[in-house]
């Protein structure tokens, strides 16, 4: 009897065990919401074409995370997109996968495209055309039920593949390619050269739109004609079958369109810039595509573009097959700052005071969420111009207020005061107190002069860069990932006498630019030494933090670090502190259940302005109530794209990209067991 007992209390057991893996939807068909295609699946880059970066998946939930194993890693160049070139010994690979009907594809670091087996990472086939060089963090997928293509950027071309087989389509532009350099209507004096991608197509329809950061090929511009300072960064809507392009907005305005005026003395005829570096979101259903626009040339001296500079450092929506402006809402007048939009905007459904509302919020590098009615463009909540103190740089033109969203509040430090410096110890504290008399302590929207370095917070890697938020359309939570790595700087006239700008920027040498506490790390063996490595931040934590926003009432829910820090610090490890907090870019992935969260990467082409000590190769997951850590893994690099979740064959799969200074870029694969 009491043998049955045992075998009928193990078989209990079982039944609970495999009950807690079913997903609670009921199906993986087709989701009725154009948003939110098939749930099994990862279509966009985040996820969803609004941007959230969540999955309804929840095989992989708190009761089982702790099982999570890695179970297959794929190279960032597999051998099959070398071409018998040599792999990259590292890199700071920041791109996330698509799964699509059975198959993930990626942009290898090699170059091609590829599409790989999502159970096993095993290479199924490589863009055998592809000339393998440039990158972008992500790809676009297109489909009309019948046909299926993969968009990638391949160097200066927008190329179409089949997604079964990876094959041209010979009848998509000329031959199978869209040299993205030629396009009507071009600016006489700012014929592009080069693009610099960052970004990546979004589909919408049958339209895919571009954006990107291009050169002026001056050996092109007409005889006569002085070269501009930099090409526009136009955004384009190409025909998806066809490669013809579609329509071409002005993200500076020519003369007789909207805006113009806002560049004075004619100015708009010679600046570039504008465009966008950070991915796009779509609304399906509106039909709208909306685009985070960057600064105009150059980042930090705007004398030679007075005026508010629309459409630079703007939120604007367009109507997807048209490419007009439906509306904008400009965050930053005249950017002197480098506070370009660094993250695509997230598209929420929220219920604000017994209201339904089609949101869209902007997170932004200086750590405030600017959040707007994504029908019109109207505020959610009132945004008030506030003023903001000129500067003396002369030359230079100055915006007299910034637009100061009423809610939320700023989710990072607005200006530095003694009460936030590094307090550890007396002697820490002491010593930041001295450090800072060196520099002027100035509020967010102060401008950088010539007599005496500001201490800019938040520094230019933010509060936000592009590894953004991610938002529960269940809960109306959105979850940010935040850095505080304040940063130190001033104007100087530029060391290059060809400069075509009267000021610049004080140029430093990455990292270095950081207000960080330089730290006297005594060593018998090798005496007293001073590295970056050594250094501590300049500020109380967090470092690096995940900042939950209820966004139904645009107040905090709560804050937590992410990541150790530099706890183990010589002069903090007898301290026993708690986790402070990592900065870096680091992406976070948010399912039914739970969110997960890497550290950051880090390495010799790693990103520039975050401290040497920043980032980790801990992978987390987060209860979304109140942020406790559920479950960490150490992955073989630090995560260097933002993660995707999918699910195959009936398993729920987590992919992440990572790197470190050491070892060739990869992707690694989770699963239970």
């Amino acid at each position: 009897m009491r043998r049955n007992i045992v075998i009928a209390g193990i078989f209990s057991a079982l039944l609970a065990s495999t009950a807690a893996t079913v997903p609670t939807f009921t199906t993986f068909a087709q989701s009725a919401n154009k948003n939110q295609p098939n749930p099994a699946e990862w279509q966009y880059y985040a996820g969803n074409s609004g941007g959230t970066k969540y999955s309804p998946l929840d095989q992989i939930n708190a009761s089982n995370v702790k099982n999570l194993k890695i179970v297959w890693r794929q190279k960032a160049a597999p051998a099959e997109a070398l071409n018998g070139n040599p792999a990259p010994k590292a890199g700071n690979w920041q791109l996330t996968p698509l799964m699509v009907d059975g198959r993930l594809y990626v942009r290898t670091e090699a170059g091609p495209a590829a599409a790989l087996d999502p159970t096993t990472g095993k290479v199924l086939w490589v863009d055998k055309k592809a000339e393998g060089v440039g990158r972008s963090r992500g790809l676009a997928y297109w489909s009309d039920g019948k046909d299926q293509r993969i968009l990638v950027l391949d160097g200066q071309d927008l190329v179409a593949l089949n997604a079964k087989t990876g094959e041209r389509y010979p009848g998509f532009g000329d031959n199978g390619r869209v040299d993205l350099r030629v396009y009507a209507d071009p600016r006489p004096n700012a014929p592009v050269g080069s693009y610099n991608w960052a970004s990546f197509p979004v589909v919408v329809g049958d339209i895919a739109i571009l954006a990107g950061m291009p050169s002026v090929d001056k050996k092109k511009v007409p005889e006569g004609i002085t070269p501009a300072l930099d090409a526009p960064g136009d955004i384009r809507g190409y025909d998806v079958r066809t490669g013809k392009l579609v329509w071409t907005f002005h993200v500076i305005p020519r003369k007789g369109e909207y805006g113009y005026e806002t560049w004075l003395n004619g100015s708009a005829e010679m600046n570039g810039g504008v465009g966008a570096w950070s991915w796009l979101t779509a609304d399906q259903e509106l039909g709208y595509v909306y685009i985070p626009m960057q600064e105009s040339t150059n980042d930090f001296y705007g004398g030679h573009r007075p005026g508010n500079n629309l459409y630079a450092n703007s939120l604007v929506a367009l109507d997807a097959k048209t490419g007009k402006r439906v509306w904008h809402y400009q965050i930053i007048h005249h950017d002197i700052w480098d506070y370009d939009n660094p993250t695509g905007p997230i598209l929420m459904d929220v219920n604000v005071d017994g209201k339904k509302v089609k949101a869209v919020v902007q997170l932004t590098k200086q750590g405030i969420a600017y959040t707007f009615d994504r029908t019109n463009g109207n505020p959610v909540w009132p945004i008030v111009e506030k003023p903001v103190p000129a500067g003396t740089v002369p030359g230079e033109w100055y915006s007299p207020t910034q637009p100061m969203p009423t809610k939320p509040a700023p989710y990072e430090l607005q200006v530095l005061t003694d009460a936030d410096l590094i307090d550890f110890t007396p002697e820490l504290k002491q010593a930041a107190v001295e450090l800072m008399k060196n520099y002027l302590m100035v509020p967010v929207f102060t401008p950088a002069n010539l007599d005496k370095e500001i201490a800019m917070a938040p520094g230019t890697t933010g509060g936000s860069d592009w590894h953004g938020g991610a938002f529960d359309p269940e809960t109306g939570m959105l979850y940010i990932s935040a850095t505080r790595n304040p940063v130190r700087t001033m104007m100087i006239k530029p060391k290059n006498p060809n400069s075509p700008f009267a000021f610049d920027r004080k140029g430093e040498p990455m990292y270095s630019t950081n207000l960080e506490l330089p730290y006297q790390d005594i060593d018998p063996n090798k005496g007293i030494g001073d590295s970056f490595l050594s250094r501590l931040p300049i500020t109380k934590p967090p470092y690096g933090s995940i900042v939950a926003i209820d966004m139904n009432k645009g107040d905090f829910a709560w804050r937590v670090p992410n990541g150790d820090g530099p706890r183990n610090h010589p002069a903090l490890k007898y301290l026993n502190l708690p986790p402070l907090g990592t900065p870096n870019r680091a992406s976070p992935l948010l399912t039914k259940t739970m969110l997960f969260l890497g550290e950051g990467q880090r390495g010799p082409s790693g990103p520039p302005r975050v401290p040497a000590w920043g980032g980790g190769k801990k992978f987390r997951a987060f209860d979304k109530k109140d942020g406790k850590v559920l479950f960490e893994i150490d992955l073989p690099g630090g995560t260097s794209g933002a993660p995707m979740t999918y699910m195959a064959n009936g398993k729920q799969y987590i992919v992440v990209a990572v790197g470190w200074e050491d070892m060739e870029a990869e992707l690694v694969a989770l699963a239970l067991p």
